[in-house]
C-alpha cells in the first residue's frame, strides 16, 4: 500500500542566474565601463569596430540586455516616448506614418511606448499617461488642453507635441489643416468643369475631425463660382454605398469627393453596379492616395497627402528632448497635391 504524504514537498524551481554587465566585460576581454559605452551607443567616447563587435557578441552569447530603469538613473530621465493610440480611426496612411515614426525614434535609441487610455480623454488621459514618466509624449488628434501639458511636464516629461488642427499652450505643435486636402480636391474638380459637386461625409463621427475641414476645404474652393455643394453622408458598409447609388441620379451630382481613397472606391463599386458611367456622369475623386486607387478600373484620382518623415519628426522630438528650457516650436506639416486619374 502506497501511502500519500500529508503535505507533499515542494517542486524545486530551477534558478537562473541574471547576466550582469560585469560578465559581459569579462568574456569580452573589456572594462564594465566599455559594455556600457558599447550596448548604450554612445558617441562621446572612440571604441574599435572590432572592440564593439566583441561586446556584443559576448552580451548575445550570455543574453545580457542593459537594465532600462538603471540607464533612466544615470541619464537622469527615461527614454520612453509615449505615443497614445489615436482616439479616431486611421488608416494605412496614417498607420504607416507612425510605424516610420516608430524605427525613426528607435534609432535615436528611444523606447516608444503605445498607450491605448479606453474610456479617457484629454487631461484625464494626460494624468494617466504621466503615470509612465515619459521622456516626451506625441499626442495624435485633438483634447489635450494646457492642464494636460503642465501635468505631464510636472511628471518629469521634457516635451509634448500634438499632432492636430490647433496650437495647446506649452506644447510643440505639428499642425495638420486638412482643409488643404478639400481645396485641392475642389479645385481639381471645378478645373475640370464640374459645378454640382457632392462631398462624402462619413457617418462614423469620430472621422468628423478630418472629415469637416475637407468639407470646408471644398467649400472655400466653391466660393465665388456658379458651382453648388451638397454634402452626402455615407456609413463605409456596402448596403449603404448601394442605397446611396440607388437614389444618385435624384442628387443631380456630377463629381464627388469622397472623403478619402476607401470611401471613394466603396461609392464607386456602387455606382458602377447601379450604371452610372465614371467619369462621364460622376467625376470621383479621394485623397490618401492607397495602391489600391492605382488598381481599379477607371483609376482613381486623388490628393496625395504630404506628411512629414519619420526621421524628421524624430529628430524634433530628441531636440526638444535635449533642449527641454526652448519655447515650443510650431510647424506646418500637412501638404496635398492632386494625382489626376481616369475617374476624374
Amino acid at each position: 500500500m502506497v501511502q500519500i504524504p500529508e503535505h507533499p514537498a515542494p517542486t524545486s524551481t530551477p534558478q537562473y542566474s541574471v547576466p550582469t554587465s560585469a560578465d559581459v566585460a569579462r568574456l569580452a576581454g573589456v572594462s564594465r565601463a566599455t559594455v556600457s559605452y558599447v550596448l548604450n551607443n554612445a558617441s562621446a567616447v572612440r571604441i574599435s569596430e572590432p572592440t564593439r563587435r566583441r561586446v556584443r557578441q559576448a552580451a548575445k552569447e550570455l543574453g545580457y540586455v542593459p537594465h532600462a530603469a538603471a540607464r533612466s538613473l544615470r541619464a537622469g530621465h527615461s527614454r520612453m516616448v509615449l505615443m497614445p493610440a489615436p482616439a479616431v480611426p486611421v488608416g494605412p496612411l496614417y498607420s504607416q506614418f507612425f510605424n516610420e515614426l516608430q524605427w525613426a525614434l528607435s534609432r535615436f535609441d528611444y523606447t516608444v511606448v503605445q498607450y491605448g487610455s479606453v474610456g479617457l480623454q484629454g487631461d484625464e488621459a494626460a494624468r494617466a499617461w504621466a503615470e509612465l514618466r515619459p521622456v516626451a509624449v506625441l499626442v495624435p488628434g485633438s483634447g489635450l488642453g494646457p492642464q494636460g501639458v503642465a501635468v505631464l511636464k510636472r511628471s518629469g516629461a521634457r516635451a509634448v507635441l500634438t499632432l492636430g488642427p490647433e496650437r495647446v499652450e506649452g506644447a510643440h505643435a505639428l499642425l495638420m489643416d486638412h482643409s488643404v486636402v478639400g481645396r485641392s480636391a475642389g479645385a481639381h474638380l471645378l478645373a475640370r468643369g464640374r459645378r454640382r459637386i457632392g462631398v462624402v461625409m462619413p457617418e462614423d463621427p469620430g472621422l468628423n475631425i478630418f472629415a469637416k475641414p475637407r468639407l470646408e476645404g471644398v467649400r472655400q474652393a466653391l466660393q465665388g463660382t456658379d458651382a453648388t455643394l451638397t454634402e452626402v453622408p455615407l456609413a463605409y458598409e456596402e448596403q449603404s454605398a448601394a442605397q446611396l447609388a440607388a437614389r444618385w441620379r435624384s442628387l443631380g451630382l456630377d463629381a464627388v469627393f469622397a472623403y478619402n481613397d476607401e470611401y471613394a472606391m466603396l461609392l464607386m463599386r456602387a455606382l458602377q453596379d447601379e450604371g452610372i458611367p465614371i467619369p462621364d456622369e460622376t467625376a470621383v475623386i479621394g485623397a490618401d492616395d492607397l495602391m489600391l486607387g492605382r488598381l481599379l478600373r477607371p483609376r482613381l484620382s486623388t490628393v496625395h497627402i504630404e506628411l512629414p518623415s519619420g526621421q524628421e519628426l524624430a529628430e524634433l522630438v530628441d531636440r526638444a528632448v535635449r533642449d527641454f528650457g526652448a519655447p515650443p516650436e510650431t510647424h506646418e506639416v500637412l501638404g496635398a497635391t492632386v494625382l489626376h486619374r481616369a475617374s476624374s
